[in-house]
């Protein structure tokens, strides 16, 4: 029987939680990849940055810099992006048993599918909440009489609808939805792919179930991380830099669409400058990726018995 309704707000709460819970962890990653993707050039790496961004402003204002709107995110990005793919995974695999055949008989490039449609959907939604992470995230390294010194999540959302218009709320939204899809496709759908062919393999115990299952899980997760850190860093550095960008005295941006940064950041300062930010990038994506879908498969299995991948 197909999954309900029901079923998929389940999955989107437990996937909400998984990230809150990955978000706290991994945040200060998040906050040294923004300033580094923004403004590299004031850092030697990314040890230097955290190490410059405690100095200025602490350890909580400073790497916990939006914090707040890092769990907004979770509620309307994180819980779609894992919450439609579980559900969207557990219909396929229902399908499968109901035609009399192996659940797990699902294309690869049909998981992929999947990721994208999940990471597309949540993506839009919880653009305005990806716009005052990067803001907030951000903001502590501009000198004091450019700062914008939002409060919380709430007034920076609230402030930029007001000053600068509502739709301004899904600045950068175009290359948001493509990051996510590239980036959900990858760490989804390899996810669930690699976890399926090591179970095979007996490495990892009757069904992968060696130690609960989590050495496999780790190993899937940090191989899909690397994977879709490499496919959709390129597109997170435009995200950062288009959503962060202020108008000069004349009222003209220094990136007129998605493209036009891409092509402008390639012909001032390199193609390597596609993967500014790699490193603290892969290192906050990897185990907010690990912790977020092990939270999930674990959560998932403890509230309906069945796996969330």
């Amino acid at each position: 029987m197909v999954a309900t309704a029901g079923a998929l707000v389940v999955k989107m709460v437990i996937a909400a939680f998984a990230g809150m819970g990955a978000a706290t962890i991994c945040h200060p990653l998040d906050v040294v990849r923004v300033q580094m993707q923004t403004g590299g050039a004031a850092y030697n790496n990314a040890l230097d940055c955290a190490n410059q961004i405690v100095k200025r402003d602490g350890v909580k204002k400073g790497l916990y810099a939006g914090i707040s709107a890092a769990y907004l995110r979770q509620w309307l990005y994180g819980s779609c992006r894992i919450g439609i793919y579980a559900f969207l995974l557990e219909n396929a695999q229902t399908k499968n048993v109901e035609a009399g055949l192996d659940k797990n008989q699902i294309a690869f490039t049909a998981k992929l599918l999947m990721g994208m449609t999940s990471g597309g959907i949540g993506s839009f939604i919880g653009t305005p909440s990806e716009l005052a992470l990067v803001r907030m995230s951000n903001d502590s390294k501009q000198p004091e009489n450019q700062r914008r010194n939002y409060k919380n999540v709430g007034d920076c959302v609230t402030r930029i609808a007001k000053e600068e218009g509502f739709t301004k709320l899904w600045t950068g939204g175009r290359v948001t939805v493509l990051r996510a899809m590239v980036l959900s496709a990858c760490a989804l759908g390899f996810t669930s792919e690699i976890k399926l062919r090591l179970t095979t393999t007996g490495l990892f115990g009757e069904n992968g179930q060696l130690y609960q299952g989590i050495p496999l899980l780790f190993i899937a997760t940090m191989v899909s991380s690397f994977i879709a850190n490499i496919a959709s860093n390129p597109f997170d550095v435009v995200k950062s830099r288009i959503q962060n960008q202020k108008a000069d005295k004349d009222g003209n941006l220094p990136y007129k669409s998605m493209t036009h940064a891409l092509m402008k950041i390639l012909s001032e300062e390199g193609i390597l400058k596609w993967w500014a930010g790699f490193v603290p990038a892969f290192l906050k994506l990897a185990p907010y990726t690990i912790i977020s879908l092990i939270l999930a498969e674990k959560i998932t299995m403890a509230v309906t018995g069945k796996a969330a991948l």
